[in-house]
């Protein structure tokens, strides 16, 4: 799922019902889901761009599905549901419509993405009559299509600008992300990096996990130390190796602090940025440490007065100058309006220190960036198309951010802090 660039399966397994309902699985072509799904949510009499449209956010959402293991990462036996409040309509056995059938075969290997980001949008959507979304409207797509858009038009009017189509992706059978074998201290290789970089990014959430210093895709004394307290909080057995149960449980908690199977996805990159300092930035400066540095400023312009809001463009213009310099005359360093390394750290010390002390949400992150995300499975408006939540209340309490997490005993009268002083509040 991490380091792999999407693909088009094979074959995709549906549960005929809701994730946790005693109902069966049926195993169809990829092509045959598109074109079911298709010919149950829309109708046929519409204008070309709008089908267009849809059948491509339908491949996008089926193809998250699979990318990030979702259902599988949770020990389902499924990709996908038919249950609406999940996923999309899926009717096992139904005839397809002909102009459907043709455009599906013509479009079931291309899908929507963010820029930057490699999973496939979650591009969920609703009707737009009885049912209303965050993302596209069925029958307002149509209204669109009537007006002359064409199809990236229509989805860019629900999705955003940033999106892009991606053609011609390869095809075949599903594959597992598990490396096969077991890892363990002594191993190394890319398996290794995926894990790394996944302990670090949950690790933000769930700070008692120690940051590894270095993504080396050697696993040392540090990667299994950072393993067993992976394993310790989310009831594993601690053995500090890597075998199936604990990879995908890291997939699941990967995906869900990034909220990749989500709309507002934080987004899965093919590289992973460093905190490190990235060296000097300054005006004409552009790319991917401008954003972060960018994102940085505008968390303090949360809460610092004197610091004034930017936009998140990664361009290093007279605006993200004058934060710059804002921000310097804050910390009382020279104010150069350029980013040296004493300047860039305490940037970062000081919007890491915000984060901590307040739950930043990511709509106010939308480029995600070292934000603490929500609980991996908050519960979800049924009439949207969401992500379930599983498990006992203990349990789902218990994998929350540090910030609300259950400290795994009941709280009573009396109850009070480790090292807590009396009469302290």
């Amino acid at each position: 799922m991490i380091t792999v660039t999407p693909y088009i399966p094979e074959n995709i397994t549906v549960h005929l019902g809701p994730p946790d309902s005693y109902a069966a699985n049926v195993t169809v072509p990829f092509t045959d889901y598109i074109k079911n799904v298709a010919s149950s949510e829309i109708y046929p009499t519409w204008d070309e761009s709008a089908l267009r449209a849809n059948i491509l956010a339908i491949t996008s959402f089926a193809l998250n599905r699979v990318y990030t293991e979702f259902y599988r990462s949770q020990g389902y036996d499924f990709d996908i549901t038919n249950s609406t409040a999940y996923d999309q309509a899926f009717v096992n056995g139904r005839n397809f419509f002909q102009n459907v059938d043709q455009i599906v075969d013509e479009t079931f290997n291309t899908y929507i993405r963010r820029k930057g980001f490699v999973e496939p949008l979650a591009a969920k959507f609703c009707n737009g009559t009885t049912v209303t979304c965050e993302g596209l409207s069925q029958w307002g797509s149509q209204n669109l299509a009537t007006q002359g858009y064409n199809s990236l038009q229509i989805l860019r009017n629900y999705y955003g600008d940033n999106i892009e189509l991606v053609s011609n992706a390869p095809i075949r059978g599903i594959t597992t992300s598990y490396p096969g074998t077991p890892l363990r201290q002594g191993s190394t290789g890319p398996f290794v990096i995926v894990l790394q970089r996944e302990l670090n990014r949950i690790s933000q959430n769930y700070p008692a996990i120690p940051k590894l210093p270095a993504v080396d895709g050697i696993f040392g004394p540090q990667t299994e130390a950072a393993v067993r307290k992976f394993q310790s909080i989310f009831g594993l057995p601690v053995d500090g190796i890597v075998g199936p149960a604990t990879w995908y449980e890291l997939v699941r908690l990967y995906v869900g602090v990034n909220a990749l199977s989500e709309l507002q996805s934080q987004g899965q990159q093919y590289y992973t940025l460093s905190a490190q300092y990235p060296g000097a930035l300054q005006q004409g400066s552009t790319g991917d440490y401008v954003r972060k540095l960018q994102y940085m400023l505008s968390v303090m312009a949360e809460f610092t007065s004197s610091i004034p809001q930017i936009q998140i463009d990664g361009i290093f213009g007279p605006a993200t100058r004058n934060a710059v310099i804002a921000a310097q005359r804050y910390f009382g360093l020279p104010e150069t309006g350029a980013v040296d390394s004493v300047t860039w750290q305490r940037i970062s010390d000081q919007t890491g220190g915000i984060r901590n002390a307040v739950n930043y949400s990511r709509e106010r992150n939308p480029y995600g960036i070292g934000a603490t995300a929500a609980p991996a499975f908050a519960p979800q408006n049924s009439s949207r198309r969401g992500s379930p939540q599983r498990g006992s209340a203990n349990q789902r309490y218990s994998k929350t951010t540090t910030l609300t997490q259950f400290p795994g005993k009941d709280l009573a009268l009396g109850s009070k802090d480790p090292g807590r002083q009396e009469g302290l509040s």
